[in-house]
């Protein structure tokens, strides 16, 4: 593997992660007191903070200003320990109501880590690595007094919570459902990543312990299993949020272009033209609710000129000609405004004509009515027989 792609492999978990935390900031600031937010927050800190400085430039760069070769392992190993304590962290606080609990359980999370942490330094400045190993110290050292210790240390604080974390993960998402559960199953998939680094890195340690050579493992199959774990593990606080966004704004949308026909029709022999330009909003949402508060405004000026007993007949028709309930509704409403905006072009407002109102305000049918709108063959050969009908019968 050529450092360039080492670097990218850093690189690319590192934006995901940047990525994810820039759009949980936010939310972050606004809600600072929520404790599941800080954690997550803080977990995407550390996260994008251990593969900010394992990056092989960057660990060069850290041993030159410190003056200290392979200063950075310590530091990398502390950030490594600190993201699997916000890992459990995040997991107590999200599944436990009971305050004083997760107090207790957060307090004691805090308190071993950091024991682990504090071990990590004092057992590196007791041992002798003058040799700076930017790629494979983890293996170069496995021997050596002190630093043997470190590593095992750390990836056995790091397998320890990557197993309760994803225990508990799994064991909590099929409790879920939507946007939520796809994001939980992202962490999961992360976390499970997270093992098979753990994996290939002991596999690599205990080899040298053993006196045989599978540093291969560590140096190039360990780094693209973090990455994925990475990119997961990001995606996982993405999704549930984006998705859910992007899927309300894709509705809104699809629902204010559905209701277009419907729109347009009562746009174009409204008295009033709408003052908002609905089409072109920013907010998706915003147009939808444009859109149907004008069509709900202008179906209560047809108001009085809507024939209920109408909209009965026509359904009736529909439905003989095979039409769905629902479908049936819409052709209904179709053929009773185009009805209604005929007889308020040649009618006064005292000529009007009432009736009973059906199930549902007409209003309420908009995305039916505009349906039916776009086969307006349909809609006219069944206002033509409700109308030839209606004349066939003797006053």
């Amino acid at each position: 593997m050529r450092p360039s792609d080492l670097d990218v492999t850093y690189l690319i978990p590192a934006a995901v992660l940047i990525a994810a935390l820039l759009y949980k900031a936010p939310a972050i600031v606004r809600f600072w007191r929520d404790k599941l937010l800080r954690a997550v927050g803080g977990l995407l800190v550390l996260a994008c903070g251990v593969f900010l400085f394992a990056n092989p430039r960057t660990i060069v760069w850290l041993n030159r200003v410190t003056g200290v070769p392979n200063v950075s392992a310590p530091w990398v190993y502390t950030l490594l320990t600190a993201f699997c304590a916000s890992c459990l962290i995040l997991i107590i606080v999200w599944k436990n109501d009971d305050r004083a609990a997760t107090r207790r359980a957060v307090c004691w999370v805090t308190a071993v880590y950091s024991t682990v942490i504090v071990g990590l330094w004092v057992l590196f400045a007791l041992a002798d690595v003058p040799e700076e190993r930017v790629h494979d110290l983890d293996t170069h050292y496995a021997d050596t007094p002190f630093i043997r210790e470190v590593v095992v240390l750390y990836l056995l604080a790091h397998t320890v919570a990557v197993l309760i974390t994803s225990y508990l993960i799994w064991s909590w998402q099929g409790r879920l459902h939507g946007w939520l559960r796809s994001g939980v199953v992202c962490l999961g998939i992360g976390y499970v990543a997270n093992l098979g680094f753990d994996t290939v890195k002991w596999t690599a340690v205990v080899a040298r312990w053993a006196g045989g050579n599978l540093d291969h493992l560590s140096t190039r199959v360990a780094p693209p299993v973090a990455c994925v774990s990475a990119v997961f593990i990001g995606a996982g606080f993405i999704l549930p949020h984006a998705g859910q966004a992007a899927q309300d704004w894709w509705h809104a949308r699809a629902s204010h272009w559905r209701l277009r026909p419907l729109y347009r029709l009562l746009k174009s022999h409204a008295d009033v033209k709408p003052a908002l330009r609905v089409g072109r909003s920013r907010s998706a949402a915003l147009a939808l609710t444009a859109r149907e508060t004008y069509i709900g405004d202008e179906v209560i000026h047809l108001g009085p000129y809507i024939d209920y007993a109408l909209w009965r007949r026509a359904r009736d028709e529909a439905l003989d000609r095979g039409a769905a309930p629902g479908e049936a509704t819409g052709i209904a409403g179709a053929v009773t405004l185009l009805t209604a905006i005929e007889h308020r072009a040649v009618r006064s407002r005292d000529d009007a004509v009432r009736g009973e109102a059906p199930g549902a305000p007409l209003g309420g049918q908009a995305q039916e009515i505009a349906r039916a709108l776009r086969s307006p063959a349909v809609v006219e050969a069944v206002r033509a027989r409700v109308n030839a009908r209606t004349e066939s019968v003797p006053p």
